[in-house]
């Protein structure tokens, strides 16, 4: 059994010498702090220090670190610091032990923040313009891919194609209905509940038919589905590299893009039109009901005014943009699932990145939809 450490301190002529005897290994770590700390304010008050080594039967590593710490105490408050009595079994370790934090430590330079903005900038640059180069390389892959298809229709993977639809279309249906039943009861009351004011609340179904129509209506549901399918392509892609699965599908001589994304990416482009007129309906809807419990309008009203306040073309303006957010959305998501590498981690963040660019790029599309149409008359 170990014998307790112990640290016995002889003065001679301002010279403090130390000789530890005992057992100063870890499992006495807490006995051994207890005696550094003891001997610190001793090591203050001299000139210099000896620390005889000759009475220890055990050492380890945390031991010889107490004893180096003794040492470097002295040694700092300017006092010369002597070891003797080192047995040869434990030479090695003590010599290792003195290496430890040797060097002084690195003066990080004082950094401009403004040239930190700037290289910031420059960074964010960069990395746009990988981003750019990835959507762009899945573009052309996908017009590729749809090339060969057209020339070899039985190519395309039928099975494949309705699934999908069916996962993004069928399945997305109620929540899609819900979601935009909801906004445009609000629309519709906060429109009846301020336009009261003026005694305009009859203009509430221009409000929401048109907005309904042109912008939110399609923009709502992009939104959701960049949220709800365009992760899901994420994920099952980025599951797939990560399983090596799209490695082996070109092993075996298939084409990745034309297998998994184009089904995927025209099922979407198919699903969100229809998404967009069902939801657009379901906001009307809801816009009514509340104009009819809320702002006290008939049906048949509300449904006259509707007729006055809009026309085909804004119906047109929601749907035509349908179509070019779904292809945004499809080739996002699917651009950000092939960048996966091999960790759950960059699973997750490439499927945040997926909704997070999907999301900005339909807002920005649409806006450039609406200055577009402004433009031209519609």
């Amino acid at each position: 059994m170990s014998s307790a450490p112990h640290l016995n301190a002889v003065g001679e002529h301002d010279e403090l010498e130390l000789r530890p005897t005992g057992s100063w290994t870890a499992a006495h770590g807490a006995t051994l702090e207890r005696l550094f700390a003891g001997a610190v304010p001793q090591i203050a008050r001299i000139r210099a220090l000896r620390l005889d080594l000759a009475g220890i039967t055990e050492l380890d590593t945390l031991g010889a670190w107490v004893l180096e710490k003794l040492s470097r105490q002295a040694v700092t408050a300017g006092r010369p610091a002597t070891v003797v009595g080192v047995a040869a079994n434990y030479t090695g370790l003590i010599d290792e032990v003195r290496q430890v934090n040797r060097r002084p430590p690195v003066v990080q330079p004082t950094r401009n923040p403004v040239l930190d903005r700037v290289e910031d900038v420059g960074r964010a640059a960069f990395s746009a313009t990988d981003d750019i180069a990835v959507f762009v390389g899945m573009l052309g892959a996908l017009a590729s891919a749809l090339f060969m298809t057209l020339r070899r229709p039985r190519s395309l993977r039928l099975t494949s194609l309705v699934y999908h639809l069916y996962r993004v279309g069928w399945q997305a249906i109620p929540i899609m209905v819900l979601i935009t039943f909801l906004i445009g009861a609000i629309i519709a009351q906060q429109g009846i509940f301020h336009f009261r004011r003026f005694g305009a609340e009859s203009y509430v179904v221009d409000l929401v038919g048109i907005l309904v129509l042109r912008e939110i209506g399609v923009l709502i549901i992009a939104i959701m589905v960049a949220g709800r399918s365009g992760s899901a392509y994420t994920a099952e892609l980025g599951a797939m590299k990560m399983r090596e699965e799209i490695d082996a599908l070109s092993t075996m001589g298939l084409d990745p893009i034309e297998v998994l994304i184009l089904p995927r990416i025209i099922a979407l482009v198919c699903a969100l039109p229809i998404l967009t007129f069902i939801g657009s309906m379901a906001a009307l809807y809801g816009g009514g009901l509340v104009a009819w419990f809320y702002g006290g309008m008939s049906p048949a009203i509300f449904i006259a005014r509707l007729h006055e306040a809009i026309s085909v073309t804004h119906f047109e303006v929601g749907i035509i943009k349908a179509p070019f957010m779904a292809l945004v959305i499809g080739v996002v998501a699917c651009g950000e699932g092939l960048r996966v590498k091999g960790s759950a981690e960059s699973l997750g963040l490439q499927t945040t990145t997926s909704v997070v660019k999907s999301i900005f790029l339909v807002i920005v599309l649409d806006g450039l939809f609406a200055v577009f149409f402004a433009s031209i008359g519609m």
